[in-house]
């Protein structure tokens, strides 16, 4: 490749708020809940790379020949790689994408196809943009995809704040995280947190089932989640994590008694048992089963560490989250407080808010619109 822009790139990344920003000179975008891409082209070739720097082509030979009739010649777009499903965005099946063996990559691209959501121009032709003002990139962006077909598509955006606290609201049942907040004069900036994302936050009162040890072996990493069915059978639905020092081993007193006497009774006796098995292709990945279980193997490192200690599930915490996706937590959840007073059976599925799912189709077309302002 002869780019000015030259792989690999880490994107510009976004610090957490809770309330949307008004100040003049921002604009507006939904906060796509994929996997952020990077695409490089330069005439036949495409390249896509992950915010980690991995290399996605293989994973979606069904994007590149959209990819190189869609974009210019030459150029690196910055967007996210998303799969829709009937209820909206769908970052479980997206994750299933990510498989070693050639043979499942090229039935599943068939299968649930990707697609692609541009948001921003890191170069065109010779010209390396990261220096131009947002306003500047995004103009050209939207020029270079006026007649983009699907599935290739650039995210809507607004300078309205009003309409944008209205995506916030309206569009999460669609599968979206958010609303991005970026400065209209701002460059491009690998690795820093210069723009805003504006994010969801709820509670839910969940039983602590397991924890793991922090890598500093001296305290509590993250606290195994679960929440119960309709029919009591517990589910793994996320961690807590990013603890302190203090913390970490405030909680290690706290789980330690909690970790005696555990049966094979215990609700996720069997999960090594199922790791391994799929591991060897024997068993379905824990995600796809009748019960959610932890330590399921990374899909993009099956040799990672996920062990965990079981401890009886007898006491609750709260904790905040911000997307729930599918039957479990997008992201890690922050600890609140411990909940002595529920009843760990009480915790289940129905205390979690559910937003009505919007139509994916709007969010698309609104980069289409005057209101979804196609031009910087």
């Amino acid at each position: 490749m002869d780019l000015p822009v030259l792989p690999p790139v880490e994107p510009m990344l976004a610090k957490a708020v809770h309330d949307l920003p008004t100040t003049p000179g921002l604009a507006y975008e939904p906060k796509w809940d994929g996997f952020r891409c990077l695409v490089f082209r330069d005439g036949d070739d495409v390249e896509l790379h992950s915010r980690g720097k991995k290399e996605l082509t293989r994973y979606f030979p069904e994007l590149v020949d959209p990819l190189r009739a869609e974009l210019p010649d030459r150029c690196v777009v910055d967007g996210e790689l998303v799969i829709v499903s009937g209820d909206g965005l769908d970052f479980d099946l997206l994750q299933a994408r990510i498989h070693p063996a050639e043979s499942r990559i090229a039935k599943l691209s068939g299968e649930i196809p990707a697609s692609f959501v541009a948001f921003d121009l890191l170069a065109l032709g010779d010209r390396s943009l990261l220096t131009a003002p947002f306003a500047e990139r995004r103009a050209l962006l939207a020029e270079a995809l006026t007649a983009a077909r699907p599935p290739v598509h650039l995210t809507p955006q607004t300078l309205d704040a009003a309409e944008a606290a209205d995506w916030f609201d309206r569009f999460e049942g669609a599968g979206f995280d958010g609303v991005m907040a970026k400065s209209l004069e701002g460059r491009y900036e690998p690795k820093r947190r210069a723009q805003i994302k504006v994010k969801h936050e709820r509670t839910a009162d969940c039983v602590v089932a397991g924890f793991r040890w922090h890598k500093d072996g001296k305290g509590v990493g993250s606290l195994m989640l679960g929440l119960y069915d309709d029919e009591g059978t517990l589910h793994s639905v996320g961690v807590a994590s990013s603890f302190s020092a203090d913390k970490r081993r405030e909680l290690l007193e706290q789980v330690a008694p909690l970790a005696e006497g555990v049966g094979d009774d215990h609700p996720w006796a069997g999960w090594g048992e199922v790791r391994r098995d799929v591991l060897k292709g024997k068993a379905p990945h824990p995600e796809a089963g009748d019960q959610r279980l932890p330590g399921a193997p990374s899909r993009w490192n099956s040799s990672k560490d996920m062990g965990f200690v079981l401890l009886r599930p007898d006491r609750v915490v709260e904790v905040a989250y911000d997307h729930l996706q599918g039957d479990r937590f997008r992201h890690t959840t922050r600890l609140r407080r411990w909940r002595d007073d529920r009843e760990p059976r009480s915790c289940t599925y129905g205390q979690l808010d559910t937003a009505p799912t919007a139509e994916l189709a709007q969010v698309f077309a609104a980069g289409r619109e005057p209101g979804g302002r196609r031009g910087g």
